[in-house]
């Protein structure tokens, strides 16, 4: 019968151990480790955010429970006071280059997104992940809540982050999106919280599409009437030039603003872009497509471990939450490699229920049955 290792040591595997090290070497602070290794801080918090353990303890447990198994994941063995303790001491910057590496190797193979046009797509939004104020007295957000605000660019190729920054809550959205560089020809594509006058100049001074909705409260007047197309829904297709004191001011071109109808719920929408070369009808569908990053933040919080923390240091809590967002990028890299069609969610639950068995990890996300065990025909026959 062929041998193969734990479900779990091949999900390990994504991640070079060489370039893991490198990165644990060059993101290190304080004295040498004595305990307890970076790579087994990654191998626990990967348990305990797969498996959805409750706690630290639970993760440590789980992990154990493995025994002679952890010497070939190249674990050693971990103490939660111990993981507790480089939690909070040991910088998450190192995930947090890990995640842009993890990145890398997915874009790669990555299947573009559906539109014909061949410009790069991305969606820009930003969302909170709760916490206790009790608990996290650092992380004061309003009315007595607290949170952590994480912010996200999703590359429609393949539906993956690109980039993301953890931030305290109170971090204004646009105060990220101004330090963001896209490659020149992309469309980036945000709601009207991001609709800020000057980052629109920027944008389309640095060559960069953008797709968003008009808020209701700027000034403009029409320039020119479009032909509006057939398409369902487009009731209107026009230039327009803003008119209020900061689009004056700032020298905002003129802009495209598209009027849409949702068939099913009469909700009308007007989304503005300086794209003048995509029909009126792709423009909408371009803003339809945004509603991918609120799906992939609903996969983050739902299936990975973000609503409960094992630390409550700030460090803490931004180590488990890009050991989270490089999860997501593992499961991506195995969904893009073995060409399969189940989704991030469907990945997750059968490494979940499978992580400890020996099992082909392809022939488990592919369905395979395993191969029976073939008995010689004279095994067990004693021969004397």
């Amino acid at each position: 019968m062929p041998h193969f290792d734990t479900v779990f040591a091949q999900l390990l595997k994504l991640v070079p151990r060489q370039d893991f090290d490198k990165l644990a070497r060059t993101h290190h602070c304080g004295g040498p480790l004595r305990k307890m290794t970076r790579w087994s801080q990654f191998a626990a918090m990967t348990v305990g955010h797969v498996a959805r353990r409750s706690s630290l303890r639970d993760a440590i447990a789980t992990l154990q429970a493995q025994g002679p198994r952890l010497y070939h994941l190249g674990v050693k063995p971990v103490a939660r006071s111990s993981l507790a303790r480089v939690n909070e001491a040991q910088p998450y910057t190192l995930y947090e280059a890990l995640f842009a590496k993890l990145f890398a190797r997915s874009q790669a193979l990555a299947p573009r997104h559906g539109f014909r046009f061949k410009n790069k797509l991305y969606s820009l939004d930003a969302s909170l992940i709760d916490l206790s104020l009790r608990i996290f007295p650092w992380s004061k957000y309003a009315l007595g809540k607290g949170a952590m605000k994480l912010h996200m660019v999703l590359d429609h190729d393949g539906l993956i982050p690109a980039f993301a920054v953890v931030t305290d809550s109170r971090v204004m959205e646009t105060t990220i999106a101004r330090q963001l560089t896209m490659p020149k020809g992309s469309i980036v594509v945000f709601d009207r919280g991001y609709s800020e006058i000057a980052w629109l100049k920027k944008l389309d001074d640095t060559h960069i599409f953008f797709v968003t909705r008009r808020r209701a409260n700027t000034l403009h007047e029409v320039v020119e009437e479009r032909e509006a197309g057939t398409t369902d829904g487009i009731i209107s297709d026009a230039i327009v030039r803003f008119t209020g004191k900061k689009a004056v001011t700032c020298g905002l071109p003129d802009l495209r603003l598209v009027t849409f109808v949702c068939p099913d719920t009469g909700k009308t929408y007007e989304f503005l872009t300086n794209i003048h070369h995509l029909a009126a009808g792709t423009i909408a569908d371009i803003y339809k497509s945004r509603w991918q990053i609120e799906l992939f933040f609903k996969f983050l919080k739902q299936n990975l471990k973000l609503k409960g923390f094992y630390g409550t240091t700030k460090n803490a809590v931004l180590t488990q939450i890009w050991i989270a967002l490089c999860v997501a990028l593992m499961i991506a890299y195995l969904k893009f490699s073995s060409a399969i069609a189940q989704s991030f969610q469907q990945i997750l639950r059968l490494i979940e229920t499978n992580l400890f068995l020996r099992r082909n990890l392809l022939d488990l996300l592919t369905g395979k049955p395993p191969d029976p065990y073939h008995h010689h025909p004279n095994q067990g026959v004693l021969a004397l």
